[in-house]
């Protein structure tokens, strides 16, 4: 009758770009992050975290969202099925050391979770699909002091030294 009947039929007549992501049930992750911890060679304090995720259902083309303190960022599905990447990065005064709790969204969630920012309500109440916690130690910014002032000193005081000993030779 040329009607679409069965949601495949449907998700078949749509466009690529308008293809939702599955939803995923009963999640199982395998995270692993990075953060950067020497502030002298980076401006910023750059957080990373790679997982891999399997589904229940079988589910492979799962789209996530990560929300890390109240920011939203979008979370790149990578060529491998089940992996996924989400990166951001912060002023190392802001990165404190600590742990950050990253929550991940399917679509129906995030959906919920920007709807509850737009009407000032509690996001507390909306639920991730499942969060993963970074421990960031903070980033070194070098030593205290320079090597350049420590080797001045240390040169002032060997020219006092041998000033003072030539002194007391001499006299």
């Amino acid at each position: 009758s040329g009607l679409l009947t069965r949601r495949s039929d449907f998700v078949n007549f749509l466009p690529f770009w308008l293809v939702i992501g599955e939803s995923c049930t009963d999640p199982v992750i395998t995270p692993s992050a990075y953060t950067t911890s020497d502030a002298v060679i980076s401006s910023e304090s750059v957080f990373i975290v790679e997982l891999s995720l399997t589904c229940a259902n079988g589910a492979q083309t799962v789209t996530l969202y990560a929300d890390v303190n109240g920011r939203q960022f979008p979370v790149t599905r990578g060529q491998d099925v089940g992996k996924y990447q989400v990166s951001w990065s912060l002023p190392h005064k802001q990165a404190s050391s600590g742990t950050y709790q990253v929550k991940f969204f399917d679509e129906e969630s995030y959906s919920a979770l920007r709807k509850a920012q737009r009407n000032n309500e509690d996001v507390n109440a909306i639920q991730p699909l499942f969060s993963v916690n970074i421990d960031h130690r903070g980033a070194w910014s070098g030593p205290w002091v320079s090597t350049e002032v420590v080797a001045a000193l240390i040169g002032i005081l060997i020219y006092y030294l041998a000033f003072s000993a030539k002194s007391t030779i001499q006299a």
